[in-house]
Order: C-alpha cells, then sequence, then structure tokens
C-alpha cells in the first residue's frame, strides 16, 4: 500500500477506536446542546443538569445502549472525517515545511494545512454526522430534547433523509460543520505538534515515551472546547432540525440564522451549552485518537525502515 494511502487509514483508524470509548459523552454532549433550544434560561426543564446526571437518566430512561446511539455512524464518520483531515494535514505539512529551515517559518504553513484538511474532512464525512447526531437525540418522550427523528437504524436513516431531501438534503449543515473543523483543526493540529515538540524538549520523557504524544494530546484539546465549542452548538441544531413540507428547516434557514436566532433568544451562554461535556468528551476523544494516530505513525515508519534496510542488505 502506497505510503500516503497509509495516513489517511492510520488517522481514520485511529480515530475510530477512540470514538468507541468517547461515543457516550457524545450522546450526553448533544441533548445537552439540544435541550431549551431557542428558549430563555429559566422557561424550560431541564432535564439533564449536567453530565453525571444526564448519564443516570438516559441510562433509567433510555436504557445503558442508549449511551451508544449512533455508535456505528460515529465509527463511520470518525474514519471518513478524520482519515480525511489527518491524512492530508499530514501530507500538506510535509509539503509546506520540505523547505523550511526554521520552527518559526513552519507555523503558517502547519496551520493552513491543518485548516483545509479540518474543512475539507467535514466536507466528505457530513451525511455520517447528520445522521449521527439525529440518533443520538432520539429518546424517550419523557426525556426528549430537539427534534425527534424516530430512526430505527442508520441505514435506514440515511435513506430517508435522501428521500426527503435529496442528494442537498445529506450535506443540510455542512457550512457549519466545516467552520467547525477547520478552525477546531487550526488550533488543535498545529498545536499538538508543537506541543509534542516542547514536551519531547523538555527531555522529562524518553523521546519514544507514549507520554509525550498523551500530554501534548491535552493541551491541544484544552484550546479547542474553548473555539469549537459555539461552533458545535450551531452544527447540532442545523443537523437536528426537522423539515417542513417545502424541505425547508423548522428553526433555521443557515448557519447566521441560527447563530442570530440563538443569541436572541438563549444569548451568549446558549452557544456554550454543554461546554463540561464537551470537555469531557473531547479531551479524551483528542487524547485517544491522536495518541493512537501518532504511535501507529511511528510503528508504521520503524516497519519501512527495518524493511528498506533488509532490502538495502539483500534480505527479500
Amino acid at each position: 500500500m502506497p505510503v500516503d494511502v497509509v495516513e489517511f487509514v492510520l488517522g481514520g483508524l485511529a480515530a475510530s477506536c477512540a470514538v468507541v470509548f468517547t461515543n457516550p459523552l457524545e450522546v450526553v454532549k448533544t441533548r445537552f446542546q439540544l435541550q431549551g433550544e431557542l428558549r430563555a434560561l429559566g422557561t424550560y426543564h431541564r432535564h439533564y443538569r449536567n453530565v453525571f446526571h444526564a448519564f443516570y437518566i438516559i441510562g433509567r430512561f433510555d436504557g445503558l445502549v442508549a449511551l451508544q446511539s449512533g455508535l456505528g455512524p460515529a465509527i463511520v464518520y470518525q474514519m471518513m472525517q478524520n482519515g480525511t483531515r489527518l491524512g492530508t494535514y499530514q501530507l500538506m505539512q510535509d509539503f509546506l515545511t520540505k523547505n523550511s529551515t526554521s520552527s518559526r517559518a513552519r507555523i503558517v504553513p502547519t496551520i493552513l494545512a491543518a485548516g483545509i484538511a479540518g474543512s475539507l474532512g467535514a466536507f466528505v464525512s457530513s451525511p455520517m454526522y447528520l445522521i449521527k447526531t439525529q440518533m443520538q437525540s432520539q429518546s424517550v418522550e419523557v426525556i426528549a430534547v430537539g427534534h425527534q427523528h424516530e430512526h430505527t437504524n442508520w441505514m435506514r436513516g440515511l435513506r430517508r433523509v435522501y428521500v426527503e431531501g435529496g442528494i442537498p438534503g445529506l450535506w443540510r449543515g455542512v457550512s457549519a460543520q466545516t467552520a467547525r473543523n477547520g478552525i477546531g483543526s487550526m488550533v488543535q493540529l498545529p498545536a499538538f505538534t508543537a506541543s509534542k515538540q516542547w514536551v519531547a524538549d523538555t527531555q522529562v520523557f524518553s523521546p519514544n515515551s507514549y507520554f509525550v504524544p498523551i500530554i501534548a494530546s491535552m493541551i491541544a484539546g484544552a484550546g479547542n472546547v474553548v473555539v469549537m465549542t459555539p461552533l458545535d452548538v450551531i452544527s447540532t441544531r442545523l443537523y437536528n432540525q426537522g423539515l417542513d413540507n417545502r424541505g425547508k428547516g423548522l428553526y433555521y434557514r443557515g448557519f447566521w440564522d441560527c447563530v442570530v436566532k440563538i443569541l436572541r433568544q438563549e444569548g451568549p451562554l446558549g452557544f456554550y451549552k454543554g461546554w463540561s461535556a464537551s470537555w469531557f468528551r473531547l479531551a479524551p476523544q483528542t487524547v485517544l485518537s491522536l495518541s493512537f494516530w501518532d504511535v501507529a505513525r511511528k510503528h508504521y515508519h520503524r516497519h519501512l525502515e527495518r524493511r528498506e534496510k533488509l532490502m538495502t542488505d539483500g534480505v527479500p
């Protein structure tokens, strides 16, 4: 398999492994972001008071299996989104920085590569994120938040979305998702690269220690939550809203209409609904996916080096 293709595969596999552990937090985050949609604080009943209470309520009324709602499309989404994002980022970074002689000269190309890679990954995987969000919001009526789509499984859900809205329907909400992932990647990936170098330079851990990518991932994840949460809320709202009989969104006409309505009805804090759940989810997701990715790439390139050495020595 060509090395370029492997970069995409490793990125997707790393994120898919991580999401198995973090999907319950994604379910909780989605419920929080839809709770009290377009209603002022204090005018609606809060089914979910905090992350731990949300786990309890979902487990009690929807069952423990509901905490893994949307896992199928979540895994496919991670494969498509992060496979594209991490693979494209690595290839673009290598290309844009190959003639750079200092770390400062590599900053702008690295940020540019991350933004383009994140946006491209978001666009490619948007239908998976849409159906994942709609399935994660589904619940029994007593604790329901947001529009309820009632998909029986994600494949039928995708088919239903396509029948109702065609190809454009599958990419409904992609503008917010593209901005979310593009900006998030511009923060996350360069921060991970710089943090990993900084941790390695401190020489607290050996260069090959697993703690180097783990600590770098934690630093990158913290900044990501602050930047991405407002865009994450907008994405969730656009993806989860239902359609009227003309095929238009029930609540929002698009990205900026969603921004204005949230600001007017819910205030600035409305953009940070589910902030704690986002942190609990994004921190381990970032740590696991980037750490898996970094370790997988390291082992793969060691394998290539060993194979090249054997070929040089004449060993078949």
